[in-house]
């Protein structure tokens, strides 16, 4: 399952020959992406089986209700109805939908779920990727705004404004599900662990020996995979490490390149020179959303909208041929025991 269709921005620092006792670890390929899990579990702990199906179950969940590639996915159905009624949906969808409605006015607009119908037009959903005439954009973007979606969070719906809104929940489901899939290693009694699905990540506790998790942020270059920075993580409460990037997804058309990031103001990719954002938070759904939105701001006002809502981000845009980076007042601290 990758709702988000993006390529791996983060690589887990494994070195072959590093394990002890102690420490193990649950990898696999499903649904269209990959994971990776270290644990540090007792004898006495559960079973590698039992951890294995509770992820699997995590996946199959946010597969049915939250994948836009399924065309019987919960949010494919809620997408179809063309309604102006209130729609009953599962508590995932309402609480994704409030996190991104509460992002959204925190971004000036930038974080949109209902980008959809310009996501399609330019072809990222379907790798049919084309530059549209401005007369389709201008038609596609009057269905298009968050504030054209409702959430009534306490009897569990949404509503459109708008009955053509559709959602696409991409660029918040993978940290749902990376924060499920942490949820449930804890209630299984796992506290210290790294657990990594499609390049998102959170991290917790210490690795068996001791020592701090270490997580490598990847070098924003479409072609080849080099090591920008590597964060040593000593927040023993539990940390989430999102990285959103134009670098891997876009397309060229006469020489000009265009990112799958889409500016809902303009209905057009975004044109800034900023190529990755990397957040961290306690919540990996709320790291999710927001380094898509700071992403979307660009390098200028995303640092500025980092400091004021007191972010953990790290900012890599190009000057000229250089790669920068910008990182934010408390991104800074991460490194503090």
């Amino acid at each position: 399952m990758n709702v988000r269709n993006i390529a791996l921005l983060l690589v887990v620092l494994m070195f072959a020959g590093c394990e002890r006792a102690g420490e193990i670890e649950l990898s696999g390929a499903i649904q269209g992406t990959t994971y990776h899990i270290k644990m540090v579990i007792d004898q006495a702990g559960t079973p590698l089986e039992q951890i294995k199906s509770d992820v699997e179950e995590v996946f199959r969940i946010v597969d049915e209700k939250l994948s836009n590639w399924r065309e019987d996915s919960e949010i494919s159905r809620v997408n179809r109805q063309e309604t102006t009624d209130w729609i009953p949906v599962s508590p995932e969808i309402v609480q994704l939908v409030a996190i991104a409605k509460d992002v959204n006015r925190r971004s000036a607009g930038c974080y949109d779920l209902t980008v959809k119908p310009l996501f399609d037009l330019w072809g990222f959903s379907r790798h049919e990727n084309r530059v549209p005439e401005q007369s389709e954009i201008d038609q596609t973007l009057a269905h298009v705004g968050m504030d054209k979606l409702e959430v009534d969070a306490e009897n569990g719906r949404i509503r459109k404004a708008d009955p053509k809104l559709s959602i696409d929940l991409g660029s918040i489901a993978q940290g749902y599900t990376v924060a499920t899939v942490a949820e449930r290693l804890e209630s299984r009694g796992i506290h210290n662990y790294l657990a990594e699905i499609g390049g998102e990540m959170k991290v917790k506790g210490r690795k068996a020996n001791g020592a701090s998790w270490r997580v490598a942020i990847e070098k924003p270059t479409p072609l080849a995979r080099e090591v920008q920075r590597i964060l040593e993580i000593h927040q023993e409460n539990g940390t989430a490490v999102m990285t959103s990037g134009t670098y891997r997804n876009f397309f060229e058309s006469d020489g000009k390149s265009y990112s799958h990031i889409i500016d809902p103001k303009t209905g057009r990719p975004v044109t800034h020179n900023l190529l990755s954002v990397t957040v961290l938070n306690e919540d990996p759904t709320v790291a999710d959303a927001w380094s898509t939105a700071l992403l979307c701001v660009g390098e200028i006002e995303g640092p500025k909208i980092a400091e004021a809502e007191g972010l953990k981000a790290l900012f890599i845009y190009r000057d000229g041929q250089e790669l920068k980076e910008q990182m934010s007042s408390r991104f800074t601290s991460i490194s503090e025991p």
